[in-house]
């Protein structure tokens, strides 16, 4: 261990003391008094990114006919943060000296493709390191003695992947390569939904055969869904609304293999294997990929906030202005109902013809938005929406590598196959998934947590020190009120975490005295700190009463809200969070339209 390191080996919950990024202003810090558009929060900024991309560089190409008419609309955009960083939960702190961590998301595969693109996030400096191997499962097995214990590694390599399965059934490893093409087919029928609007439902109900005959060209994504699953439509369905467990037994009988693909339904969700419409949440974690590479995850180079800095420069190139450290208090609202601007903390009023929010629905509709302009009905199941969280994210600096009993390390230390993958703990059956979620349930941490361990430097030695790693804990089942009445203070968050690293402990002997920082981020500090609503990284549950159609609430699931010229383009919005990007792409097409008529 480097010597240097040794008197950090007690920090625990380190304020961050660097932010390792860049801070973006108008030239000058100069905040304008009006703007076209106005972005709350800077949440992957793909919204003012097409905002301002689509009338800009369109005008570069007089061949298409919307150059013109974007030429002349000529949308300004301002985004406001209220923090010192940009990127909403996708960013990089310097939380421990010399160790870099994507503090709260930490892993890239649901952005979309059209994004990457688009905005030639390469050209502005993404750098991504694909992982392959991506899921490695420890197996803490007794009586093995002097025999080391069995893992589950899972890649790319098809032949490989049923060699590692083959380990618990040979049933299972012929039968996972039809498992794989048969979700295949239902993620290709769920991707053209990610890249339009929801049906406008509301539109149907307009006495105008205009509104009705645009509101059925919404339907296309959802017809083409359909004819992609054709006849196997109805055992799909089975999919999207059975719990997880159910569908993973109709495909495999050996524990580690469902329990691993498992994780991916009930990650970030508080809900258990057994909980009806878990499926839909493992689609949302496999439905990704990177640079053409289907169900690919990757680290970004520099960690997370690496891809908020490319947003960001493809955004200013444009001409957005990014402010930092710029709270917005309230979105103003003129004498006929429609949006006019924001007030900021300081009590500066910026107007602008419209304002897009990639703040909670709840902070948004409920804190920012003056209640007299919006519908009762509307506010009601904005405050009924379910933001239950399971999670606690630790972020722990090492000066080693943790050194796993299923696949000790190298002589010298060097990363191994397995180092850079999702690495599952207490994953060895779907039964221990349940039982961490029932603990929780009764208002207590899980006594063997589910734990999703990434370290990002095993690909990336740019993050710490030469010798020395940052790792990623992610786990669950953490409930947001404990038991008792007791507050998550600092020696809950302590005896959490050194539960935390107990399990880590048995699977890796040595850890513990590895460990030289750690930051702990319970459900209520994520909502602190990142302003995720009950600590939720979706700000609200990606269950089926609450996606598509229904996402925040029905009726307004088009990134419109009931009060003209305030839009919703955060993970509240269709198709929900996991640095997607979607919600805000789709947005800022929906703006476009509307300020043409406006």
């Amino acid at each position: 261990m480097a010597a240097r390191f040794r008197g950090l080996r007690r920090a625990v919950g380190v304020s961050p003391r660097l932010a390792w990024r860049r801070v973006y202003s108008e030239a000058g810090g100069h905040v304008k008094a009006e703007y076209d558009a106005v972005v709350i929060g800077a949440e992957r900024k793909a919204a003012c990114s097409h905002l301002e991309e689509r009338d800009i560089r369109d005008k570069e190409d007089p061949v298409c006919p919307q150059a013109a008419y974007l030429q002349r609309l000529g949308v300004n955009t301002v985004v406001f943060e209220r923090r010192h960083v940009i990127g909403g939960a996708a960013v990089t702190e310097e939380i421990i000296p010399g160790f870099k961590f994507s503090r709260a998301s930490y892993l890239l595969s649901l952005l979309r493709p059209q994004i990457y693109n688009e905005l030639e996030l390469k050209k502005h400096g993404l750098r991504l390191h694909l992982r392959n191997p991506h899921s490695f499962t420890p197996i803490l097995e007794e009586g093995t003695g002097s025999m080391v214990p069995r893992s589950l590694l899972l890649g790319t390599e098809m032949a490989e992947n049923q060699k590692q399965i083959a380990q618990f059934s040979q049933k299972d490893a012929q039968a996972f390569p039809k498992y794989e093409e048969y979700m295949s087919r239902l993620v290709l029928a769920i991707d053209p939904l990610l890249d339009a609007a929801p049906v406008d439902m509301a539109a149907f109900q307009h006495n105008s055969l205009l509104q009705r005959l645009k509101a059925l060209s919404t339907l296309k994504p959802l017809l083409k869904a359909g004819r992609i699953l054709g006849a196997h439509l109805p055992q799909y369905y089975q999919v999207l609304t059975a719990p997880i467990a159910k569908v993973l037994d109709q495909w495999f009988e050996s524990e580690p293999l469902k329990a691993t693909l498992a994780t991916d339904a009930v990650i970030g969700a508080m809900t258990s294997p057994h909980t009806p419409g878990s499926g839909y949440v493992l689609l949302h974690h496999v439905m990704g990929g990177l640079e053409g590479v289907q169900g690919t995850w990757g680290y970004v180079q520099g960690g997370m906030g690496a891809l908020s800095d490319a947003i960001a420069s493809s955004a200013t190139v444009h001409g957005a202005s990014i402010f930092t450290d710029k709270t917005v208090a309230k979105v103003q609202v003129s004498s006929e109902g429609c949006v006019q601007g924001v007030v900021l903390q300081d009590g500066l009023e910026v107007r602008s013809k419209v304002v897009l929010s990639s703040a909670s629905p709840q902070v948004t509709f409920l804190k920012l938005t003056p209640q007299e302009w919006l519908p009762e009905s509307f506010v009601e199941r904005i405050s009924q929406l379910d933001t239950q969280s399971p999670v606690t994210k630790i972020n722990v600096a090492v000066d080693r590598l943790p050194n796993f009993l299923a696949a000790p390390n190298a002589p010298r230390g060097q990363p191994l196959p397995h180092h850079q993958c999702s690495i599952h703990l207490n994953c060895e059956n779907t039964l221990l998934l349940h039982q961490a979620f029932e603990d929780a349930q009764s208002g207590m941490p899980s006594h063997r947590p589910m734990i999703e361990l990434c370290i990002p430097s095993s690909l990336d030695p740019t993050l710490a020190p030469p010798g020395c790693h940052v790792i990623s804990l992610f786990t669950q089942y953490t409930p947001y009120t404990l038991a008792g009445g007791r507050t998550w203070d600092e020696q809950e968050r302590n005896a959490y975490a050194e539960k935390v690293f107990d399990c880590v402990e048995a699977y890796a002997p040595g850890f513990k005295g590895s460990v030289v920082g750690r930051d702990i981020l319970t459900p209520p500090d994520l909502e602190r700190v990142f302003g995720l609503p009950g600590g939720n990284i979706f700000h609200c549950a990606m269950s089926l009463d609450q996606l598509y159609f229904a996402r925040p609430v029905p009726l307004h699931s088009g990134y419109r809200s009931p009060l003209r010229g305030l839009y919703l383009c955060g993970s509240g919005a269709h198709p929900g969070g996991g640095v997607m990007g979607a919600a805000g792409r789709n947005a800022a097409h929906v703006v476009t339209r509307d300020l043409k008529s406006m």
